[in-house]
Parts: structure tokens; C-alpha cells; sequence
């Protein structure tokens, strides 16, 4: 099945399957985590907590960075846990197209 997502034309080519993750997007662009889909109130499409960071030109997640008493150190931990903070690219999504050729980036 294909899909269609937009992506921020500065956003960083999708990394290969299990290199380290680049802010690139595609994974939360696709489908939120099961964190996300909470958040979201969806199970396909664009996660609603992505954020993307003009300063660093790439993709955040939004529930990572909320800091707010003890419970979002909580929910920060957990959510590394959800994402799979630093374990890799993990997205079964495969970018096509002149948005990810980087010769037209």
C-alpha cells in the first residue's frame, strides 16, 4: 500500500534501516507510536506531536520535550522507551520520489 506524506523540504533523507536516527520524520509522518496514537486519537497519518525544529532542521517529538514538574521526566523516559530512542531507524516506510533524492535537495 503506498501513502502519500509530506514532508519539510529541509528534513534529512530517511536513514537506512537500524543506522542511527536523523530527524528525518518519515516514521511519525507515517503512524504515530502507541503513545502517539493516544495523543493523536489515530492509528494512521501524521502523529500530532511531531514538531519540526527550523534551528536543527529536523523532526522532534513533541511529548519528548515537555518538561513540566516530575511526571514529564516520567513520561520522557517512557516515551524513549515507545520511540525507540537510539535504537536505530525502525521505519518500515520507504521514501520515494523527488523529495528524498538528494541531488534536488
Amino acid at each position: 500500500m503506498s501513502q502519500i506524506i509530506l514532508i519539510h523540504p529541509d528534513a534529512p533523507i530517511q536513514p537506512a534501516r537500524g543506522d542511527a536516527c536523523n530527524g528525518c520524520g518519515v516514521c511519525c509522518l507515517a503512524e504515530p507510536c502507541p503513545v502517539g496514537m493516544i495523543v493523536s486519537r489515530k492509528r494512521r497519518g501524521a502523529c500530532v506531536a511531531l514538531r519540526w525544529d527550523d534551528a536543527h532542521h529536523r523532526y522532534r517529538c513533541g511529548m519528548m520535550s515537555t518538561r513540566i514538574g516530575w511526571w514529564p521526566n516520567l513520561l520522557r523516559r517512557l516515551m524513549q522507551r515507545y520511540i525507540a530512542a537510539g535504537q536505530g531507524c525502525d521505519a518500515d516506510s520507504m521514501v520515494v520520489g523527488a523529495a528524498n533524492d538528494p541531488v534536488r535537495r
